[in-house]
């Protein structure tokens, strides 16, 4: 595991490489982070990955700047659907791609604010699959998600801030015809996938007001079951 930088039109730009123990060479994944940034956490996430054989990539799109001062521009960003940040992970998957011991293959994977990004980066941005974790569904998606990669997305039910979420999802990949496997945690809020106090990681108050407000906690059971759908359909779709 180790910190890298990577090149791209707006300077260098510092991510965390975590690189599988098997013998190369492996699949790669690029993973977007939540409003959190480059948390312990989002570490540990790719280390899990890495753990499973995808050489994995978390670049850093705060470029070390707090969350606070870097939101407002990542999410108009994400609303306009271009910019500075959708050209970073753009650079970010091809410097993946191209690096030793990457067999080529790329897939991304998102949680919350990272989930939309996922979600956005399935249509047109070279993957051949992606892992939305209760990441937003954009009110256009039955026309966005046409031509998308093949998607797993996770959401918890008790999540006020994702209601009908999944169910929006499953109509629009449908439709589509695209490939997918959405499920929604009946006992999960939000981010029940990151476990920020495990990980020992300062959890802001205005974070912390939202994680009440949308039942945000790491819930074992739903996530272990969200690790293993995500690793078999990236098994089924980035290492044929």
């Amino acid at each position: 595991m180790s910190e890298v930088t990577l090149p791209t039109a707006r300077g260098p730009l510092p991510g965390y490489l975590a690189t599988p123990s098997a013998a190369g060479p492996w699949p790669g994944v690029v993973m977007i982070f939540d409003a959190g940034g480059m948390s312990r956490d989002i570490r540990n996430q790719a280390d899990w990955l890495a753990g499973e054989g995808y050489l994995t990539l978390v670049p850093d799109i705060f470029r070390g700047r707090s969350p606070f001062r870097c939101m407002l521009s990542v999410m108009r960003d994400a609303r306009a659907r271009r910019g500075p940040v959708f050209e970073d992970l753009d650079a970010a998957r091809v410097w993946l791609a191209g690096s030793q011991g990457c067999t080529g293959s790329a897939g991304v994977i998102g949680f919350c604010m990272g989930g939309g990004f996922a979600m956005l980066l399935s249509q047109g941005h070279g993957y051949q699959a992606s892992s939305v974790n209760y990441g937003g569904v954009p009110e256009d998606a039955d026309s966005f998600l046409a031509g998308a990669c093949p998607m797993v997305a996770s959401y918890g039910a008790r999540d006020r801030s994702q209601r009908h979420a999944a169910e929006r999802l499953e109509r629009a990949l449908t439709a589509n015809h695209v490939d997918h496997d959405v499920k929604e945690y009946p006992d999960a809020g939000h981010g029940f996938l990151n476990d920020h106090e495990g990980a020992g990681d300062r959890i802001p108050p205005v974070f912390a007001l939202m994680s009440r407000l949308t039942h945000a906690a790491y819930h074992e059971p739903s996530a272990r079951d969200a690790r293993r759908r995500i690793v078999a359909f990236f098994d089924a779709h980035l290492r044929a």
